[in-house]
């Protein structure tokens, strides 16, 4: 197998972010090779606003991507996510076509096919399709039935649907940049990809995705997805908020929250407990921002319980009502994932944990190699999640067309009925 190139595009309401890697079949894990990202214009909430803006900030992220991989971008998968998400659990039943009731491959594409019939309106489309279970003769539970001997076969499916318009605005910015899309992938689908472990997975985990204009939640359980939502509020309210409470330009004030982040969280670097950094009196220094406004004294404690602590509480009550809304709240004892930009933002785990009342981390992605200095950080779950969910679709592609040809080629001229029936099962639904 030669060296694939896998691109993903992530647009999201405060950045638009490219990530080309390679797959070689020397290598493990998909080597990054080129990445850029632009400040987003056009988008809010997840959605395409201004389709020349979106076009403008793709094009400029897409271009120094290349510039990077020396590699032209033709084909990109792109994330999608907002509050124009839905998703919905479906079950298919098929009849095995194999008289000595060994599963195949055919029957499963049939009844996953038979879990994707359901009522859809004309203005939503369906952007992914995953099997929770399948059930063979009334066993339920089995992750992989193909090999297996039954005459029923069963499926639950998590199908997660999207705006139709926003997906053709999207496909119109990266045609009229010659690139086509390989494919929508939810955008919480894609940092759970990235993020969760298997363990999570397998005992039950809520993945939350917090961006600058929206949360996208993804639940497992028994390690498969089981609820998806998007939520229009994002850590851009924040920035908002303080801006408002200190009667600052939006620019100064998310100065302000990542100078609070890296004072007192240090991204890592120094892990000062909020509650420490709430006990000291002293007043902030904002002399080494030099921001063009001149800010009234204020404490940390006093900015973060006024102002960013009570948007933050509100953010986690509107995740805790989406987690009991799943009906999968006692089904998830691993708590919440946290990733995205917004994930740094100073008391995100704390007041987190006090208002969900669950465990929660951080989720930096993982699974990538080469240019990963930048890349392996929560705001960049999404794209590193593209790639992986990107590469998992290239391969099962290829293996299908590798089936088809061996089909193709058993074929003789006068080859029997049986064998062009045998083709025509596999590829025609």
């Amino acid at each position: 197998m030669a060296d694939q190139f896998i691109c993903g595009i992530d647009i999201g309401s405060s950045k638009i972010s490219t990530l080309v890697a390679v797959n070689s079949p020397d290598e493990k894990e998909p080597r990054i090779i080129g990445f850029h990202t632009a400040p987003s214009r056009g988008v809010k909430k997840g959605l395409v606003v201004d389709i020349d803006q979106v076009t403008a900030a793709v094009d400029q992220s897409v271009e120094k991507a290349e510039r990077m991989a020396g590699q032209k971008i033709t084909k990109a998968f792109s994330s999608v996510g907002g509050p124009h998400i839905t998703s919905l659990n479906s079950h298919g039943v098929v009849a095995v076509s194999n008289p000595q009731g060994e599963i195949s491959q055919e029957d499963v594409d049939r009844v996953a096919e038979a879990a994707r019939a359901i009522s859809l309106s004309t203005t939503r489309q369906i952007i992914d399709v995953a099997p929770r279970e399948y059930i063979v003769d009334g066993q339920p539970g089995i992750k992989n039935p193909v090999g297996m001997s039954g005459i029923r076969l069963e499926v639950d499916s998590h199908i997660i649907t999207a705006s139709l318009t926003n997906l053709k605005n999207i496909d119109r910015c990266f045609s009229d940049l010659g690139i086509e899309n390989s494919g929508f992938v939810f955008s919480g689908f894609a940092s759970a990809e990235a993020v969760l472990t298997h363990t999570e997975k397998e005992l039950g985990v809520v993945l939350v995705d917090i961006g600058g204009g929206k949360i996208d939640i993804c639940m497992y359980c028994d390690g498969a997805i089981s609820y998806s939502a998007s939520i229009p509020i994002g850590a851009r309210h924040i920035t908002n908020d303080i801006a408002v409470g200190l009667r600052v330009s939006l620019e100064s004030a998310e100065r302000i929250k990542l100078f609070l982040t890296k004072e007192f969280q240090g991204y890592g670097r120094r892990d000062l407990p909020i509650q420490e950094a709430k006990k000291k009196n002293d007043n902030i220094d904002f002399a080494s921002l030099h921001l063009p406004e001149t800010v009234s004294d204020i404490t940390p404690k006093l900015l973060l319980d006024s102002i960013i602590g009570a948007r933050i509480e509100e953010i986690y009550k509107l995740i805790a009502e989406e987690i009991e809304k799943s009906g999968f709240s006692s089904n998830v004892p691993s708590g919440l994932v946290i990733t995205g930009g917004g994930a740094h933002t100073i008391g995100m785990v704390e007041m987190g944990r006090k208002v969900v009342g669950l465990p929660i981390r951080i989720g930096f992605p993982t699974g990538v190699s080469g240019l990963v200095d930048e890349v392996l950080d929560p705001q960049y779950a999404t794209n590193v999640g593209l790639i992986l969910s990107g590469g998992k679709n290239i391969i099962d592609h290829e293996s299908s067309m590798k089936k088809f040809n061996q089909i193709f080629k058993d074929i003789s001229i006068g080859g029997s009925v049986s064998k062009i029936k045998d083709l025509l099962k596999q590829f025609i639904p």
